[in-house]
């Protein structure tokens, strides 16, 4: 991941309860920032709760976003962030960002505290998501997806700014920025290693630019 912040907690010092967020398509990794709008009681009061202890939330995708009840199934696999920004609007708001901390994988779940869930994570796994980032980046190839990713989308990338972006910083922006599905964005989650979430991203890329390429084609009638 990216410099540790002194705030942070050591990894000894993770929480053995952990609010959740479950948000559909939404993806945060260790190292990245993730500024969200809460405004549901539930989530308010999930924030309050957050913001009295180690400033952790779990972000954690729905298995199934359009699965009713309270409490729909979710991945296994979340990340916890941490509050480095706070703010409250005269509407009754939270705006917040969260500083991507370790990911983890959920033990179990338990009785929900004013409307959130909590569950048990188990942190172990993600041990490694403390130590500084060693990302290996096939530039000239990733630049190459991008670049076709993008080249029929409104949208204007400073391609200056992410030749000048390390590797490791490079990789965590991409892959919570870029429009992948929710499925896709799990995927990168759960990567074994910065280097082989690069090698899946490009990956992504490419094959999301094939299908479109191929969907544009010229149409051949018999």
């Amino acid at each position: 991941m990216a410099s540790r912040s002194p705030f942070d907690p050591a990894f000894a010092e993770l929480p053995t309860t952990l609010p959740i967020f479950p948000l559909p398509g939404v993806l945060l990794l260790p190292g990245g920032r993730l500024p969200l709008n809460i405004f549901e009681p539930r989530y308010l009061a999930m924030t309050r709760a957050a913001l009295a202890g180690l400033r952790l939330i779990g972000m954690v995708q729905p298995r199934d976003p359009d699965a009713p009840g309270q409490q729909p199934e979710v991945q296994k696999i979340g990340c916890a962030g941490r509050i480095v920004s706070f703010a409250e609007t005269d509407d009754g708001r939270y705006l917040i960002t969260l500083a991507g901390l370790c990911r983890f994988a959920i033990l179990g779940e338990l009785p929900l505290e004013q409307g959130f869930r909590r569950v048990v994570p188990d942190w172990k796994p993600y041990e490694a998501d403390f130590l500084p980032a060693t990302t290996s980046v096939d530039r000239l190839r990733l630049i190459g997806a991008l670049r076709a990713f993008f080249a029929d989308q409104p949208v204007r990338i400073d391609w200056k700014a992410i030749e000048e972006t390390a590797d490791d910083r490079l990789i965590v922006s991409l892959a919570m920025l870029c429009p992948f599905e929710a499925a896709e964005k799990q995927i990168l989650l759960e990567a074994s290693s910065p280097s082989e979430r690069a090698r899946v991203m490009i990956a992504l890329l490419e094959s999301a630019a094939l299908s479109r390429s191929d969907s544009d084609g010229p149409q051949v009638r018999h």
